[in-house]
């Protein structure tokens, strides 16, 4: 199968339909958008910037020479959603569309949505689940597992990753939720734990040079990602509220995951937080490690399977046409045979 991936490039629209597309496709290809104004305050409901037309030269939905359009398209972020629905449009349906959360445009955006649990968008074609899909899985866990520690045996203690998320919207952190942080981190460094960090682009200054004076080891964003080998080689993990996204990353690891909240919030992280309490899978961060375990949770190969099911309902439905399709009869020097 071939996928098409369809963003504006941020990485939290990208990375879960990556992670999709990985788990579904053997040919995958990144496609952004970037529609200019008004057709991007038009998104979702309006229609794609008429550059970006799929006759237009140099459009971001415009299939390559030779390859046609792709098995599958999977898009994220509001202003994908014009470009998802025209993609549909242009290849004659033929094309099978899947959008990630809900884009206020309802369940016909696409074939097949997913959303979280905690959204309210549900119908026939609406994939729920607990946490968001994303690239974290088993073969990659114990590949990177089997990988050079970041952190060699050397230093004794119990391996924990800090993954520090930053301001949004709706949290922010405020000096005090800053001090709150690095007072927990610096309880667990002196209890003997080894601290593995990384830090986000949302991360505040003050936030990331304190957990990096702290750190056994912390990435700086040179050279590789880490990311998944500090999911990997971590006995437990810290992590930042702002981001459900990192939360449901940690949780595939079936470790102890202990999220720290700053200032802010919204009901839907509130509802989030709250389901993976019920379940057993985080705990507030206190400044100190706890043991617990439970099942790897990833919602990726349940919207896998609802596509491949979709994609081969299609293929089953478009064989039986066939099948019932008259014969075109052949003529030899003017007569039937």
């Amino acid at each position: 199968m071939r996928a098409w991936v369809l963003t504006d490039g941020k990485a939290g629209d990208e990375q879960p339909c990556l992670g999709v597309a990985e788990a579904v496709a053997d040919r995958i290809e990144r496609r952004r958008i970037a529609p200019r104004r008004p057709w991007v305050w038009l998104a979702p409901w309006g229609p794609i910037d008429p550059r970006d037309a799929p006759d237009r030269m140099g459009s971001p939905i415009a299939p390559k020479p030779g390859e046609g359009w792709p098995d599958v398209v999977i898009a994220a972020g509001r202003r994908a959603a014009p470009y998802l629905r025209r993609i549909k449009t242009a290849s004659g349906g033929k094309v099978l569309t899947v959008f990630l959360r809900d884009a206020r445009a309802g369940a016909g955006v696409a074939d097949v949505v997913w959303v979280p649990e905690h959204d309210r968008l549900r119908g026939p074609n609406v994939v729920v689940s607990t946490t968001s899909p994303h690239r974290v899985n088993a073969v990659r866990l114990a590949a990177a597992r089997g990988a050079p520690p970041l952190v060699g045996p050397d230093v004794p203690g119990r391996r924990v990753a800090v993954l520090l998320g930053g301001d949004t919207r709706h949290h922010r952190f405020s000096a005090e939720d800053i001090d709150r942080l690095v007072a927990g981190l610096t309880r667990l460094k002196n209890d003997g734990a080894v601290l593995m960090a990384t830090a986000s682009r949302r991360t505040p200054q003050p936030l990331a040079l304190a957990v990096e004076r702290l750190a056994h080891y912390f990435w700086d964003g040179t050279g590789d990602n880490p990311y998944i080998s500090l999911l990997a080689q971590a006995e437990a993990l810290v992590v930042t509220a702002d981001s459900t996204n990192m939360v449901g990353e940690a949780a595939a690891t079936g470790r102890p995951v202990l999220v720290f909240e700053p200032s802010g919030g919204r009901r839907k992280t509130r509802a989030f937080l709250d389901r993976l309490t019920a379940l057993g899978v985080i705990r507030p961060f206190s400044g100190r490690l706890e043991r617990y375990s439970y099942p790897p949770l990833d919602s990726t190969p349940q919207i896998a399977r609802a596509i491949q099911a979709l994609a081969a309902t299609r293929d089953i439905l478009r064989r039986d046409v066939d099948r019932k399709a008259p014969v075109a009869a052949r003529e030899t020097n003017g007569r039937p045979k």
